[in-house]
């Protein structure tokens, strides 16, 4: 979801017709953008969490959110054709709905199993260690790839809405250019949160196949209007029921 696709903006864009007007409004898009953005990059940060280091989980995220700024530019010059484009909102719809069905059904239990890269080289010889880096190098752009794909299938619904209510191009790539660096921001704070709360990244995933549902009404019903506020509330009780268990500390666990 973008701040720029909200209908109760559209009065303060289309009344921006100056650059200094607009710069005006860049404080209340950037602010709304990170709190916007919160569903999007919980589910992010979930998906660079199957990598073993932080190290990794970084390069993914950087990496998956340059090819996503990509894809959004790219998106943002094609909305016309998106806005018409049935079939491709429907496969964002299908791509999210699976994504967040794989995550429940194939359950958390490998989390944290992977061996290290670090443990092959020093216990394997050096082709173990090339091959256990080339695999590991090969799950980081597989990661990236699932970031930037994920991103995509959440903005095409925006970014349809934010080319909507406004026609200025430079306005609505610079609210795109702003959401993916508030992901950066928020999605390598959610990796820590996801260590803190037992919850939190089902709720992420719940919101990802929450976001496929209202993908795949538009597309079954596009003269259906979903209130905004109704899908901002359910993704705010996703979140308070994902931040209402902490992981239980060993010595919590075995007293």
């Amino acid at each position: 979801m973008e701040a720029s696709s909200i209908p109760s903006l559209t009065p303060l864009i289309s009344a921006a017709d100056q650059w200094h007007e607009v710069l005006l409004l860049l404080p209340v898009l950037v602010g709304l953008e990170v709190v916007l953005s919160a569903d999007n990059a919980i589910a992010l940060a979930a998906i660079a969490r199957g990598l073993n280091s932080p190290e990794e989980q970084k390069r993914a995220l950087n990496l998956g959110l340059i090819f996503a700024l990509v894809f959004r530019i790219g998106l943002i010059l094609a909305a016309r054709w998106v806005l018409g484009f049935r079939p491709l909102m429907a496969a964002g719809a299908a791509y999210l709905l699976w994504l967040c069905a794989n995550h429940f059904l194939k359950g958390e239990e490998n989390h944290g199993e992977a061996p290290s890269a670090s443990g092959a080289a020093v216990t394997g010889n050096g082709e173990a260690a090339a091959q256990e880096k080339a695999k590991a190098q090969r799950s980081l752009l597989l990661t990236a790839g699932t970031i930037a794909l994920t991103d995509l299938a959440f903005s095409l619904d925006s970014v349809a809405a934010a080319v909507a209510v406004s026609d200025r191009l430079g306005l609505v790539i610079s609210g795109g250019v702003i959401g993916v660096i508030a992901l950066r921001l928020t999605s390598g704070l959610f990796i820590r949160l996801l260590q803190v709360y037992e919850l939190l990244e089902s709720a992420g995933y719940l919101a990802v196949g929450l976001v496929g549902l209202q993908l795949l009404l538009r597309v079954i019903w596009p003269s259906l209007e979903l209130p905004e506020w109704g899908l901002l509330a359910v993704v705010g009780l996703l979140f308070v029921w994902g931040f209402s268990r902490k992981v239980a500390k060993p010595e919590e666990v075995n007293p």
